[in-house]
C-alpha cells in the first residue's frame, strides 16, 4: 500500500516535501531540493539579493520576501511549506568549560564571550554550541559555538511566515559546507575515521582554517585580510605568505581549499604553495569549472552553474551523519513556552514530511501495537516448547563438557608432573621481540636528520615504542615522522605531541629572531592512556632515586 494513502486513511495530513534555501554572498537567494538517493539536483533557481559583509545581514528584508516569492511561484513549490535556510557563519569559536557546569551556565558563558564581538555589542545573540568530545581532560570538556542576530531571524521569520512559509530550521556556512563535502564525495578520502586534514575557507574579509579527523572538528582559527585591497598577482602572494606560517600550527595529513570569493581562484592558489602534503581545492565561486552533482533538465542551464556548496550541504538534510550540529530556532520560531498541545505534530520520515494530529498519533501507536503484539503472542506461547527441546540439547552438551574438562586436568597434570619445557616456543618468542626492537634501532639509525636530535627512546616488548626529541624546525619533525612510520609499516605511528620549546610564555615572546626555533615532539604507537601510564612510571622511578642512589639516564631508558 502506498505510504501516503496508509497515512492519509489513519487521518496524517498530506505527505510534503522540506524546501531548503540558502543566503550565499556572490550567488544570493537560492531555493533548491536534492533527490538524496541519486544524489542529483531536481529542482532548483536562485535571485540576486544583497548581503552586507560588514554586518552579516540581509541588505533589503522586503527584496528577499520578493526573491523568495518569485522562486517559489517559478519553481512551483506550494508556499504552505516548511523551509530549511542556510545563513552566513557570523562568529563561530571553541571555548573550555568545567564538565559539571549545566546546560544554562554554558549558555551564558558563551553568551558573554561572543558579545565581545562588535557585532554582537549591538545586537542581542542567538546563541548554539556542542560537545566536541574530542578533548576531555581533567574537569574541563571543549565546547564548538556558534552565534546569529536574534533581530535578524526574527526578520526572516516575520517575513517568511506573512508569505504563509514556515521556517523550521536554520544552518550557518560552515556546516552546510561540510556536509556539502561529505554529501558530493568531494572530500571522501579527507573524512575517512582517524584522518587529520585543514579545510581553509577563503572569503572577501580574509580566511578560516578548520582542523578536522574525520568529520570531527578539532581546532578552529581565522585570519583577517583585507583582500580587496590587493591587485592582480598580490592577493596570491599574501594568501600564501600568511597561511604557510598559520598551517604550521595544524599538522595534518592533507589540505583541502575552497574559495568562496570572486577575486581568488582555489587553482591558482595552489599551484602557487609548496607543500609536503597533498592538496585539494574546489572554487566555490565563478572560477568553477565543473558541478558538484548531476541536475535534472527541469534545471535551467544557465542557473545550474551557479549552484553552490552551501545549497546542497543544507539540502543535503539528515542524509549525512555530521557530529557538528547546530539549532539557533530555540527562543525564537520552535520557542517550547509557546507549544499548544492540540497543534500538529510535524514528523519527519526520510524525505517526506507530514502534520499529524493528536487523534492520528493515538490511532497509528494503536496499529503499531496491534503489529507488535502479534509476533508477541506467538513467542509467548511457543518459547516454552522450544524451551523445552533446547534444555535437553544442553544438558548432553554440559556432560559432555564435563568429561572433556575432566580429560585437560589430567593432561595438564601429567605434564606438570614431567616439567615439560617448550624450547622452540621460547625462541620464537624472544627472536620475535628482540626482532621488532632490532628493526627499531635500526630505522633510528637511517631516519634522524642533522637538525634533530632524541631525547628519549622506549621499545617494549609488545611492539609499543615511545619517541621524543627536539628539532630546530618542523620540516626535520615531519620528515623524520614519514621516514619511520616507512620504515616500521605496521606499527601505526603517531605524532602524538608537537610544540615550540619553551619554558613561559615570556619566553616565547623574546624569542631571539636571528636563531631558529626549536620545537620538541613526540612519536609513539601508544595510546593516550599508555603513554600517560609510562610517563609517570618514569616520573615514579626517577623519584625514587632520590635518595641517595643514582637516577635512571637515557641511555638506561633505552
Amino acid at each position: 500500500m502506498d505510504l501516503n494513502k496508509l497515512l492519509s486513511q489513519l487521518g496524517v495530513g498530506a505527505g510534503k516535501e522540506a524546501v531548503y534555501m540558502s543566503i550565499t554572498p556572490g550567488v544570493g537567494l537560492e531555493v533548491i531540493q536534492l533527490d538524496t538517493s541519486a544524489k542529483t539536483v531536481k529542482n532548483y533557481s536562485c535571485r540576486p539579493l544583497e548581503y552586507n559583509e560588514s554586518l552579516r545581514e540581509i541588505g533589503d528584508m522586503e527584496a528577499f520576501k520578493n526573491a523568495v516569492s518569485e522562486l517559489f511561484e517559478e519553481l512551483r513549490i506550494p508556499l504552505k511549506s516548511n523551509v530549511v535556510l542556510n545563513l552566513p557563519m557570523v562568529i563561530f569559536g571553541s571555548t573550555d568549560l568545567p564538565i559539571l557546569l549545566a546546560d544554562d551556565a554554558v549558555t551564558e558563558a558563551i553568551t558573554s564571550e561572543v558579545e565581545q564581538s562588535y557585532i554582537f555589542r549591538r545586537y542581542e545573540p542567538i546563541v548554539s554550541w556542542y560537545d566536541s568530545n574530542n578533548n576531555r581532560s581533567g574537569e574541563s570538556r571543549k565546547l564548538f559555538y556558534s552565534a546569529i542576530q536574534k533581530n535578524v531571524v526574527e526578520e526572516i521569520v516575520n517575513a517568511l511566515t506573512e508569505l504563509g512559509i514556515k521556517l523550521t530550521s536554520i544552518e550557518v556556512s560552515l556546516t552546510s559546507l561540510l556536509k556539502a563535502l561529505a554529501f558530493t564525495g568531494l572530500a571522501e578520502e579527507q573524512m575517512k575515521d582517524n584522518n587529520s586534514w585543514n579545510l581553509m575557507l577563503i572569503t572577501q574579509s580574509g580566511y578560516s582554517i578548520v582542523s578536522l579527523v574525520g568529520k570531527n572538528i578539532i581546532d578552529y582559527y581565522e585570519e583577517p585580510l583585507a583582500i580587496k585591497s590587493f591587485e592582480g598577482d598580490e592577493i596570491y602572494n599574501a594568501i600564501n605568505a600568511s597561511a604557510q606560517i598559520t598551517l604550521m600550527s595544524y599538522p595534518a595529513n592533507s589540505l583541502y581549499i575552497i574559495s568562496e570569493t570572486d577575486m581568488v581562484s582555489a587553482e591558482l592558489l595552489v599551484n602557487r604553495m609548496h607543500s609536503d602534503i597533498p592538496v585539494k581545492y574546489w572554487d566555490n565561486n565563478d572560477f568553477k569549472k565543473q558541478d558538484a552533482l548531476p541536475v535534472s533538465l527541469d534545471v535551467l542551464e544557465e542557473v545550474a552553474h551557479k549552484i553552490s556548496l552551501e545549497a546542497i550541504g543544507v539540502a543535503s538534510g539528515n542524509s549525512v551523519g555530521l557530529p557538528v550540529k547546530f539549532n539557533f530556532m530555540t527562543g525564537t520560531a520552535s520557542d517550547s513556552s509557546s507549544f499548544d498541545p492540540n497543534e500538529p505534530v510535524h514528523v519527519v520520515l526520510g524525505s517526506k514530511e507530514f502534520d499529524i494530529s493528536p487523534n492520528a498519533a493515538r490511532n497509528v501507536s494503536l496499529l503499531i501495537g496491534i503489529i507488535v503484539l502479534i509476533p508477541v503472542m506467538g513467542i509467548f506461547f511457543g518459547v516454552p516448547m522450544i524451551v523445552n527441546q533446547k534444555q535437553a540439547l544442553l544438558d548432553d552438551v554440559n556432560s559432555r563438557l564435563e568429561q572433556t574438562n575432566a580429560e585437560i586436568k589430567r593432561i595438564q597434570d601429567e605434564q606438570n608432573k614431567t616439567n615439560n619445557f617448550d624450547v622452540n616456543t621460547e625462541i620464537k618468542n624472544v627472536l620475535a621481540s628482540n626482532r621488532s626492537k632490532l628493526l627499531a634501532y635500526t630505522a633510528l639509525g637511517e631516519s634522524v636528520p642533522k637538525k634533530l636530535w632524541l631525547t628519549y627512546f622506549v621499545a617494549k616488548d609488545d611492539g609499543k615504542f615511545d619517541i621524543k626529541g627536539e628539532a630546530m624546525n618542523v620540516e626535520d619533525i615531519y620528515k623524520f615522522f614519514r621516514n619511520m612510520k616507512d620504515s616500521l609499516i605496521n606499527t601505526k605511528l603517531r605524532l602524538h605531541k608537537l610544540q615550540m620549546k619553551s619554558n613561559s610564555v615570556d619566553d616565547a615572546v623574546t624569542i631571539d629572531l636571528n636563531a631558529p626555533a626549536e620545537y620538541e615532539f613526540e612519536i609513539t604507537n601508544m595510546s593516550d592512556s599508555e603513554v600517560a601510564e609510562l610517563e609517570k612510571a618514569n616520573a615514579a622511578k626517577d623519584e625514587k632515586n632520590g635518595d641517595g642512589t643514582q637516577k635512571t639516564t637515557e641511555a638506561e631508558k633505552k
